[in-house]
């Protein structure tokens, strides 16, 4: 069987509508919702961080108001008792006792020292009230701390007692010194009538435990930054100095008592931190807090939004996806009916129960399916189909093609009794009768493979061989021809088998064959408005002259020479009378087709000979010598 071009296949989507689709959409989403979440994030951050900021300077103002409050309860406690002290004397009886109540009712207090001048000559106490000092002897034994600590610290810091004596407020962190939480207070006192260093020792342990609420850490430092007071108690028992960090020292430098700043700390983190300075010993109390922790619960926001986003997008994809199929599943059923058009198969079977434009595209496309084949009816689809492709362009081609004609014998007679029998529905009998014909013979040449069904000219069915297709070579061609033709003669034995000769509703059927091989030109020949695919030359009417000769000489199918020497060697076949052609010098020779020859190894079907196949056709024997092919006429002439 020849090779014949293979159709284009099925069209590439490479962009399909569902991720177009999707993609879009998905851009659209997140487009929209990452702008909503950022445009929320923003106006959160800044109302958080305003509120974080307002939240950490009240903390702040109020834990050093607080402070404040402690450092001028002990201040004037202390104060008032060495008044009272000074005034009874030492030798009074309730001195004693006044001692006793003040640190029962002050039992943070731990000691009260006036300390001695450290620049005088004798080491005597400075007030005769105080010599010694006074201790909190249950403080003191709670806490595991010896009295005589107290008079090493003071003597250990005689620096501080100058200042206080002259009228300077010392704060210092002795923790480290005695292993607890405790503060010592140098304060300048007119005791004796002249200014006196009075050291106060007492724990703000209350105020730490207060320091420490919420996530906001507060701490109290003094002119040296010097960790006071803080919720983490070991710092302090460190004697942890901050006042080299840059926003201590830039609290200091600051010429404003309380102020609120966003710095960056040692770390590298941002912090939120406010300070408020004290009234008493140059000290200050600092609040501070994380920026990631104030904005802990905008990023936990931000992060469900996002979930909230992607579960959105997942949602959008999933429906988007299967809408997408009542989209993209009919429109794939399309291209893949296109696709099959294009191929030549206008039988595509679509149908749609939508009621939308794809549904009316479907329908539409149906209707056209179905105008396409009875579009194919009228014409030669194959050539429809490859002019489609654009395989078959406008204008002629010379080519070397082999020519078939074949016509039913005693037709208007036929058509006579047909008209004589069925009066008007004779056209329809005929119609139909023809069809069936028609059908078989068609599918012959088909079967073959290459061959083209050019016209049908009434009775008669023209096609030829190496035109549109071919099977690789003039001798390929002709035999495909000739094959097709013996098909013919077994399909119509077949169809005849049922008939009877006189039969006017299904009368017999026989037919003559001509085949031809030359050059012929080739192309669309027509009008703008209509065309067709043909072949004209005088291979052409040679083969028409040859279908015609059939009849007289008795025979179904004939070849002229030009194509018996192509494919002699396959055929069985007999020489008849030549005929002459106008415009050839010399007469034709005609060769009647018997059958194909026996491969090797195969027996000989019959008929093996002429005589055996007009038995077989119920055709009589003709003496040759008698038959005239010169003056035998054609009922259709096509012009080269």
């Amino acid at each position: 069987m020849p090779d014949t071009p293979k159709a284009p296949g099925a069209i590439q989507v490479k962009h399909p509508i569902g991720i177009k689709l999707i993609t879009i959409i998905s851009i659209l989403l997140l487009v929209a919702l990452g702008a909503i979440t950022a445009l929320v994030s923003v106006m959160v951050s800044r109302d958080v961080q305003v509120t974080a900021e307002d939240n950490n300077f009240t903390i702040n103002k109020r834990s050093a108001a607080e402070a404040e409050i402690m450092l001028g309860m002990v201040r004037s406690n202390v104060l008032v008792l060495l008044d009272t002290l000074n005034a009874v004397g030492s030798g009074a009886s309730v001195f004693r006792q006044a001692a006793g109540f003040f640190f029962e009712h002050n039992h943070d207090i731990a000691a009260i020292v006036v300390a001695p001048d450290p620049d005088a000559s004798s080491s005597a106490a400075a007030s005769p009230v105080l010599a010694g000092g006074l201790v909190n002897d249950v403080f003191l034994q709670s806490h595991e701390i010896e009295p005589s600590r107290i008079g090493a610290f003071v003597e250990a810091h005689k620096e501080e007692i100058r200042r206080a004596r002259a009228e300077e407020t010392v704060l210092l962190n002795a923790a480290p010194d005695f292993g607890v939480p405790l503060l010592a207070l140098f304060y300048p006192w007119p005791g004796s009538g002249t200014w006196q260093a009075v050291v106060i020792f007492f724990s703000l342990e209350s105020l730490a435990q207060t320091f420490g609420a919420g996530a906001n850490t507060t701490f109290m430092i003094n002119g040296e930054g010097d960790v006071l007071v803080h919720a983490d108690g070991e710092l302090t028992l460190a004697g942890v100095n901050v006042g080299g960090q840059a926003f201590i020292r830039s609290l200091r430098e600051s010429p404003e008592n309380s102020l609120q700043t966003l710095y960056t700390g040692e770390d590298g983190t941002q912090v939120f931190g406010a300070f408020t300075r004290l009234s008493m010993a140059n000290a200050a109390v600092v609040t501070t807090v994380g920026y990631d922790v104030v904005f802990e619960g905008v990023a936990a926001t931000t992060r469900r939004n996002i979930y909230l986003t992607g579960a959105v997008l997942l949602t959008a994809v999933l429906f988007i996806w299967f809408f997408s199929k009542s989209i993209s599943t009919p429109l794939r059923k399309l291209t893949a009916a296109a696709g099959q058009i294009q191929e030549g198969n206008f039988e595509v079977g679509l149908e749609s129960k939508s009621r939308d434009e794809i549904g009316a595209l479907t329908e539409s496309f149906a209707r056209m399916s179905s105008a396409l084949i009875t579009f194919g009816r009228f014409t030669n689809r194959e050539i429809a189909v490859r002019a489609m492709r654009g395989e078959i362009k406008r204008g002629g081609t010379l080519k070397f093609a082999t020519i078939f004609f074949s016509d039913i014998r005693d037709f208007t007679r036929i058509s006579e009794n047909f008209t004589n029998v069925f009066k008007e529905d004779a056209s329809n009998r005929i119609v139909e009768w023809l069809n069936e014909y028609f059908n078989q013979m068609v599918g012959c040449i088909e079967k073959t493979g290459g061959g083209v069904v050019d016209k049908f000219i009434g009775d008669a069915v023209m096609a030829h061989w190496g035109t549109a297709y071919t099977a690789g070579s003039p001798r390929a061609d002709a035999l495909a021809c000739v094959k097709a033709a013996l098909l013919m003669r077994l399909e119509l034995a077949k169809l005849n088998r049922s008939r009877l000769d006189n039969d006017p509703k299904n009368p017999l059927i026989r037919i003559g064959c001509g085949i031809n091989s030359g050059l012929v030109t080739v192309g669309q020949i027509g009008s703008e408005k209509r065309m067709e695919y043909t072949v004209v030359g005088d291979p052409v009417n040679l083969a028409s002259r040859s279908e015609t000769l059939n009849k007289p000489l008795h025979t179904d199918i004939l070849i002229t020479e030009n194509t018996w020497k192509l494919v002699a060697e396959d055929l069985i076949t007999e020489e008849m009378p030549s005929v002459s052609m106008k415009g050839k010098e010399k007469p034709v020779r005609m060769f009647a087709v018997v059958n194909l020859r026996a491969k090797a190894g195969e027996a000989q079907e019959a008929p093996a000979s002429l005589a055996e196949l007009r038995n077989i056709l119920d055709l009589e024997a003709v003496d040759l010598g008698t038959v005239n092919t010169d003056i035998e006429e054609k009922k259709y002439k096509i012009e080269g």
